[in-house]
């Protein structure tokens, strides 16, 4: 005699049982379209298909390397900002005259 079919609420339940089993959490992050595109590259290149997967891989391998190996994964990027004299002149102008609106509020 067959089983009759679960429904939709008990599947739910016996996959929220399976993850409490498993002690699982959910994690969930928006990605820009350029991070994203990232990361499809790197699930191409290595033929995975789940995203869960990659993320839980790209985890595992960074804690690998411990804290010194993992730390230039990890690093914000930082960008440089040299600004042309043009700006530099005018910023510097801003600030006398900011200044000077200042020392004259405290008069």
């Amino acid at each position: 005699m067959r089983k009759p079919a679960k429904t939709q609420a008990e599947r739910s339940a016996a996959a929220a049982a399976k993850r409490r089993r498993l002690d699982e959490t959910e994690l969930r992050h928006r990605l820009r379209r350029g991070t994203r595109t990232m990361l499809e590259n790197l699930m191409r290149w290595h033929g995975i298909e789940e995203q869960a997967e990659a993320i839980q891989l790209l985890i595992m391998h960074a804690h690998d390397l411990g804290p010194d190996g993992s730390a230039p994964l990890l690093a914000i990027p930082r960008h440089d900002f040299t600004p042309s004299e043009f700006v530099e002149r005018q910023l510097e102008r801003l600030g006398r005259k900011e200044a000077a609106l200042l020392d004259q509020q405290e008069l």
